[in-house]
């Protein structure tokens, strides 16, 4: 069979125009259904008030403590009008239902993408999909009814007991019919094409198989997915930025302040000022690492000219390690070397004798810049270097062959053949480096701060984190942290477009 035919066999070609209609609703009715779990509006499990807004489903059906945290008052062993947990146990497992539903029928998008049998499979996914989205939410529904029944059935003689239950405030989600139609469309979805792909029972397909670049898709959807969940999702928490809000709150239109978070970074001085020191110690920091960029580059090479290969696999690995540690346990190690009572002071003081005093490096702010870059070279130094070990790895050896026989030593065979062939890898990091000059991280500098040396080495994502966190001003963090976002892809853009007008290539 020639590649041309298999092609042909293999391609969504052989599809009717009622089975590409149906498989378009069905994989766009399942995407939808994802995107619901994620959404705290569209969460069924919401039955209360106590209950936070900002629960997702996904959180409902894994985590029953933080569905229960503000409903603690209302479960106290003792309390004759304490909910019984086994409703809210039971509402968990209804969006345990849905979750699952809403998984089943993303399968079924998946399989989709195969040959007409893979095909005639993936409708009965989005059916049973649909089935436990509305057999969860029936489950749901009927722990809503049981605990409000449990509520209505009480004898309420005393105004204290009647201020409980109102501020427990029962109700069944608003959006929550929205997850009705999700699952009644993705039953008819799925019913659809089942009974467009029964009316041709004809499957020349001997087994199911599916395209290479599907198949590639596929594998690449849990990184899409994670993605999604930890890069893009977050943009959603962007619209605190325009409420007077703290973590859990309901946003509503009483907190409403439009742009007035966005125009106090300009009108209040003082904050002004902070957010300008705060600045100059992200871009010094950021600066210090671009200036030292090369440094895995030159580690790279000298571990490729290392002879012994156990020798050198010896030294990668320890020098790799670091990577895997901790913030905090190299703030450990830190302490125990650099402290007033720690290994250089006790050696200095032996070797000095009597009147010698202690000196507490980590609790000092001079070269503070300096400190933290080269705790950052020695914990990212060998893990950094292994693109550049792979990059070596993948140049032509005939090159340095060719190169010898003209007479070139080892020196001239580096900065003639390897220091080129890895520049373009360098460019592309360089790049990146530059479009993320305001994201320093956040934990080497959390760990090392002190009051000692704040004004140094609060970077922007600490302050952001000390703002939002430890001072609950959520809504103005977050506010620096869209202007943040904003200006990594500016400068991301600016750096790519002066990376092709310069070197004639483009990393977008």
């Amino acid at each position: 069979m020639t590649e041309k035919s298999t092609r042909k066999r293999l391609a969504p070609a052989d599809q009717t125009g009622p089975e590409r209609v149906s498989l378009w609703c069905l994989r766009t009715t399942a995407i939808l259904v994802l995107l619901m779990i994620f959404f705290p509006p569209f969460n069924p499990g919401r039955i209360s008030t106590q209950i936070s807004g900002n629960l997702t489903l996904l959180t409902s059906a894994t985590s029953f403590s933080t569905v229960t945290t503000k409903l603690s008052a209302y479960m106290t062993s003792g309390n004759r009008f304490a909910l019984r947990a086994s409703d809210m146990a039971q509402s968990m497992a209804g969006c345990a239902m849905i979750l699952a539903g809403a998984v089943l029928a993303g399968a079924g998008a998946c399989v989709s993408l195969g040959n007409r049998k893979m095909r005639r499979i993936a409708v009965f996914f989005p059916l049973a999909g649909g089935a436990l989205i509305l057999g969860g939410l029936g489950v749901n529904r009927a722990a809503y009814r049981q605990i409000a029944d449990f509520v209505n059935s009480m004898d309420l003689p005393a105004s204290h007991i009647e201020e409980h239950l109102r501020n427990l405030s029962l109700q069944w989600p608003e959006f929550a019919n929205t997850a009705w139609a999700a699952g009644g469309v993705l039953l008819l979805a799925g019913g659809l094409a089942a009974a467009v792909f029964a009316w041709k029972k004809k499957c020349p397909e001997a087994r199911p198989e599916m395209e290479e670049k599907y198949k590639l898709f596929i594998m690449f959807l849990p990184v899409l997915i994670l993605s999604f969940v930890f890069a893009y999702l977050p943009i959603y928490g962007w619209r605190y930025a325009f409420y007077d809000a703290k973590a859990g709150d309901e946003l509503t239109k009483e907190i409403f302040v439009g742009f007035s978070n966005f125009s106090m970074l300009i009108n209040d001085p003082g904050f002004s000022a902070k957010i300008l020191q705060v600045l100059r110690n992200t871009l010094i920091m950021s600066g210090l690492g671009i200036a030292t960029s090369w440094l895995p580059i030159a580690f790279a090479i000298l571990l490729a000219e290392i002879r012994s290969s156990k020798f050198q696999r010896t030294v990668q690995t320890l020098t790799t390690i670091p990577n895997f540690l901790s913030w905090v346990l190299v703030y450990a190690v830190a302490l125990s070397i650099f402290a007033a009572d720690g290994l250089v002071n006790n050696l200095t003081s032996l070797i000095s004798g009597v009147g010698f005093t202690r000196v507490d490096y980590l609790a000092s702010a001079d070269a503070t810049w300096i400190k933290m870059l080269l705790w950052g070279t020695w914990k990212g130094l060998g893990w950094s270097a292994i693109i550049y070990v792979a990059g070596i790895a993948g140049i032509d050896q005939q090159l340095y062959e060719a190169a010898r026989v003209d007479g070139a030593n080892r020196f001239r065979c580096i900065w003639h053949i390897t220091v080129p062939g890895l520049m373009p890898t360098y460019m592309v990091m360089l790049l990146m480096s530059v479009a993320g000059i305001l994201s320093n991280g956040m934990e080497q500098y959390l760990v090392f701060s002190n009051p000692y040396n704040g004004d140094f080495i609060q970077v922007l994502d600490l302050y952001v984190y000390n703002l939002g966190i430890g001072n609950s001003q959520l809504s103005v963090s977050t506010v620096i942290g869209i202007l943040k976002s904003v200006i990594a892809v500016i400068l991301l853009f600016g750096a790519n477009g002066i990376s092709k007008a310069v070197r004639g290539e483009s990393i977008i």
